[in-house]
């Protein structure tokens, strides 16, 4: 059996996906799922981008304590040296360097030469690897780079000190056919191919994300990387969850060990489909809300009769629990803390008492609390405690000619209570300016959207939203609430708050 490496970027190439922003508290819930989820490396951001970037890699650096975290770099030295310094606490450091090596790259985006190209390989794989043990170096586009002028950059980078090579597949352009003969010509004309940790890094363009990676472990990649729910630029990344159950279920063929905890994918999915305010498909391989439902007679009645004749994979192997969760107004706290361990939350003492206070609340307004309603109480309160303003007071009323009025109180982090009303052609539109009016902005709201948590009348709102600034950057918001238009206004709040601390870094850097 080989064993193979899940390197996770749901917080670097996964953020990148548009909307997607995830603040620092976020990343480092999202961080140690993956850590639960038994990823060998997470790829926690790009340091040198931005102040919060830096912040949030160091943070999480410091937060992990059982697998690698690494920060992207370019092939630049100040790079380098900004990784080395956000990634200082961290139990298993690594870097990974980028280059691209194809010609359109090469000529139209980096203005450099074949030989400027390998010089800046040789020159900066060194520089990094006297700072760190494992680094990574990624020749970027490789799968349209000319084969043996890939082939001559991965061996400079080898010579240079580098320990994994990362094969991507930046825009999703190959097919399993060939990149799995990608690998083997690397094989062949790499001597030192089995010392080194090769890796692939595939984008769904085409819809074969999956398929590459697995046609790369075929071909003697030791590492794939990817995102999950398959997150990420355009049409995303390789989807984890997928890889690592199909190297599970057919064992037989691949002949591949990991260290993913399989049950933990539901989890994981959940929180980042939420807090990144992107719903998983209900056909989703693996994880979707239809992978394990039968709706065919002739499929039930096999199923019915043995669960093997069209599951080919138990709800329970990912995480995926049928049954509710046995919690309700009587529950004490040692049960409901005992049951917050058994999903995957560790909570601080205050926060376990906050989280059974808001539990208490749900459970006196719903007949029953089912899991899907707990994981959306602990992500309204993560979420909650980490805006800097907080609804105290919504009233919405009709006025004459089909207008509606909106009254909207808030708390500021400091204290101070603002209050101010507005109109609007309905409801959600005079909540939305009246915040507007409170906040003294000019956004626009490019996206909403409404589910249910649970089924039936008593189930909660989850409201998504998301709105762009005045400078085109947008920023992502999540309210959870029995009534609709309260979810809705704590959404539209958190978003323009995000949004108004991105434009409050924006204008101390450029004082800088």
């Amino acid at each position: 059996m080989k064993k193979i490496q899940f390197f996770d970027t749901t917080l670097r190439d996964g953020e990148q996906t548009p909307g997607v922003n995830f603040d620092v508290k976020e990343k480092i819930q999202i961080a140690l799922q993956l850590e639960k989820l038994g990823i060998d490396v997470i790829e926690a951001g790009f340091p040198i981008s931005s102040p919060g970037d830096f912040e949030c890699v160091k943070a999480i650096a410091k937060a992990i304590k059982h697998c690698s975290v690494t920060g992207l770099a370019r092939c630049v030295e100040g790079d380098i040296d900004r990784a080395e310094e956000a990634l200082k606490d961290a139990v298993s450091p690594q870097i990974h360097i980028f280059l691209a090596t194809s010609d359109v790259h090469m000529e139209y985006k980096l203005k450099m030469s074949r030989a400027e190209v390998l010089a800046s390989i040789k020159h900066h794989i060194s520089y990094a690897r006297q700072k760190f043990e494992v680094v990574q170096f990624s020749p970027e586009d490789a799968t349209r780079s000319d084969r043996a002028f890939l082939i001559e950059a991965v061996q400079t980078a080898i010579d240079a000190g580098a320990t994994v090579i990362n094969i991507p597949d930046t825009v999703g352009y190959t097919n399993p056919t060939e990149f799995g003969q990608l690998f083997q010509d690397l094989r062949r004309e790499i001597k030192q191919f089995d010392e080194i940790t090769f890796a692939s890094h595939c984008h769904d363009d085409l819809g074969m994300a999956t398929a590459n990676a697995l046609a790369a472990i075929e071909n003697g990649a030791r590492r794939v990387e990817g995102t999950i729910n398959g997150i990420g630029e355009r049409a995303g990344n390789t989807a984890l969850e997928e890889v690592a159950v199909a190297l599970h279920i057919r064992k037989d063929f691949y002949q591949a060990e990991t260290n993913i905890v399989l049950n933990q994918f539901k989890n994981s999915s959940d929180l980042i489909s939420r807090l990144s305010g992107m719903p998983v498909p209900r056909n989703k391989a693996v994880i979707g809300g239809n992978a394990y439902a039968h709706e065919s007679g002739i499929h039930q009645d096999g199923v019915l009769k043995n669960p093997d004749t069209y599951e080919i994979i138990t709800p329970a192997l990912v995480g995926v629990d049928k049954n509710s969760l046995p919690l309700g107004k009587l529950s004490g706290k040692h049960a409901f803390n005992t049951r917050m361990e058994e999903m995957g939350y560790t909570l601080t003492e205050q926060e376990q008492k906050d989280a059974f206070k808001r539990f208490k609340q749900l459970a006196d307004a719903k007949k029953e609390v089912t899991e899907e309603d707990l994981h959306a109480l602990i992500l309204g309160q993560s979420s909650e405690s980490a805006d800097d303003f907080e609804l105290k007071h919504l009233q919405v009323q009709y006025v004459t000619g089909g207008v509606q009025g909106a009254i909207v109180r808030i708390e500021e982090r400091d204290g101070a209570l603002v209050e101010d009303a507005a109109t609007g052609s309905g409801s959600i539109e005079a909540i939305y300016n009246t915040i507007n009016r409170l906040m003294k902005q000019d956004i626009e709201l490019t996206d909403y959207r409404i589910q249910a948590i649970t089924a039936g009348q008593d189930a909660q709102a989850e409201v998504h939203v998301v709105i762009k600034n005045d400078k085109g950057a947008e920023f992502h918001g999540i309210g959870i609430d029995f009534d609709v238009l309260t979810a809705s206004a704590k959404a539209y709040l958190q978003a323009s708050g995000k949004s108004k601390t991105a434009s409050k870094q924006a204008d101390f850097e450029e004082v800088k």
